[in-house]
């Protein structure tokens, strides 16, 4: 599906639109290829329901279980007392301590991942 929003910055309305599926991904740039797109800025996540439905995660070949899963997780973050990172005092610790600052060079090295060409070799 595509969840909206519109946000609004210092006075300025932002609208921004977030696509779960290739699918959706598809009309929204069938949108903005028309030039009938209300957004200023898109997200698309390919797994259905963001990464929260993605191949990380349990599989399950029923959407509906995914779904009801997906709401489970939704209720339950909802209860947390801490639920974004950037206010973790413990994360926040770590940069001031350690990491220096976000994408840093010391962040950098240790947190971000790098993907190399895996050539499968034939026995």
């Amino acid at each position: 599906g595509i969840k909206e929003a519109e946000v609004d910055l210092n006075g300025t309305k932002v609208r921004v639109a977030v696509g779960h599926s290739l699918g959706s991904a598809r009309k929204l740039m069938d949108q903005v290829r028309a030039g009938e797109s209300p957004y200023h800025f898109i997200e698309i996540m390919a797994c259905p329901g963001g990464c929260i439905g993605g191949g990380g995660q349990p599989l399950t070949k029923s959407n509906k279980k995914r779904a009801e899963r997906i709401g489970c997780i939704y209720v339950e973050d909802e209860g947390l007392p801490l639920r974004k990172s950037h206010e973790n005092p413990e994360v926040n610790t770590l940069y001031e301590e350690f990491l220096h600052e976000p994408l840093g060079h010391k962040s950098h090295e240790l947190l971000h991942t790098h993907y190399h060409p895996q050539h499968k070799k034939f026995v």
